[in-house]
């Protein structure tokens, strides 16, 4: 693979839900393309999910096996990626306590999705120790891969600033161990939630990646459009129709010019221009979602995969493991 020769990658995504239209066009298809560049390693992260799922963690095992399946059938391959679950990889946790042991409370207090996942999931108590830590044990997973690069949608940035101030002050105390990571910014287009707010998993407003056809049909059909427009003759606004948005990425610029046109002048209707995206959608993620209904069906393959990431892991981890040991004077 020549992997040797490569800047490595780092990503993972939590096993908190179900992965969703924002997941694949936010971090996924931009993944499959790193492959080929970088040296990758993609985790499950089964650990970050008990901060909001801890008092259903059963959940998390199906949640993880979900991930694994979208993250095949997208174009993940085990041949040119490292794919794996983050508790498989025990240095993960060795490293968030080290961590831990340096990273200033305040630090973390400030983090800007701390309060707003609070208010997100106000039904649940976040004030667990785990939670206010979450930024420290994604620093672990970075910096025990020793990654050059991290993609990130611009509003992560600042979750990855704070674990480069994280290996600095382990660096400043210790010695220059850690490298710092860098952002590989990702281009993320806008896709709202079917009720205009963000897609997300906590508001049930997502299309997944393992619904069937019936339940797209149906969530593209239930979406909210321009709420001025009340009747099949009133001029739309595009502009602030939710399936508006997912045209801008299925339908191509021709089209989508015309589409503008007719919606403004009301010679398209709602429902006309939901059913075109619809199908529009099938066409687009036809072999993605082919793929999909045969990995689900071929558990060993899973397990397989799963696995045989883990190990290739652990053998990274533990190489950083030893070298941060070392710093701290430590058994």
């Amino acid at each position: 693979m020549g992997s040797e020769h490569k800047k490595r990658v780092l990503s993972g995504m939590q096993a908190s839900g179900l992965l969703h239209l924002g997941n694949y066009h936010g971090a996924l298809a931009n993944w499959v393309k790193l492959q080929d560049e970088y040296e990758c390693f993609f985790f499950i992260a089964d650990w970050h999910a008990l901060t909001t799922l801890y008092n259903e963690p059963a959940k998390i095992r199906e949640y993880t096996r979900a991930v694994a399946i979208d993250f095949l059938a997208c174009g993940l391959d085990p041949e040119r990626s490292t794919i794996f679950v983050q508790s498989d990889v025990l240095q993960h946790a060795e490293l968030n306590i080290l961590l831990s042991m340096i990273t200033p409370i305040p630090w973390l207090e400030r983090v800007p999705s701390y309060k707003d996942k609070k208010d997100e999931l106000e039904h649940l108590d976040l004030s667990s120790f785990g939670f206010l830590g979450y930024p420290v044990l994604q620093a672990a997973d970075i910096a025990i891969y020793e990654a050059a690069f991290v993609p990130v949608g611009e509003d992560q940035l600042p979750h990855l600033e704070l674990t480069r101030e994280i290996v600095r002050r382990f660096n400043h105390l210790y010695s220059q161990t850690l490298p710092e990571p860098k952002e590989i910014v990702t281009p993320t287009p806008v896709l709202p939630g079917l009720d205009g707010k963000k897609m997300s998993k906590s508001y049930g407003n997502a299309v997944y990646l393992s619904d069937d056809d019936e339940s797209v049909r149906k969530k593209f059909m239930s979406a909210i459009t321009d709420p001025q427009r009340q009747r099949r003759n009133d001029p739309g606004r595009p502009e602030v129709c939710n399936i508006h948005a997912y045209h801008k990425i299925y339908s191509s610029k021709e089209r989508l010019g015309e589409i503008q046109q007719a919606c403004r002048t009301a010679e398209i209707g709602c429902v006309d221009c939901k059913k075109e995206l619809i199908e529009k959608f099938f066409v687009n993620f036809a072999d993605i979602r082919k793929l999909r209904r045969q990995i689900e069906n071929d558990q060993a393959y899973i397990d397989q995969v799963l696995s045989q990431g883990a190990e290739h892991a652990r053998q990274a981890a533990e190489k950083t493991m030893t070298k941060v040991r070392k710093a701290m004077q430590l058994r």
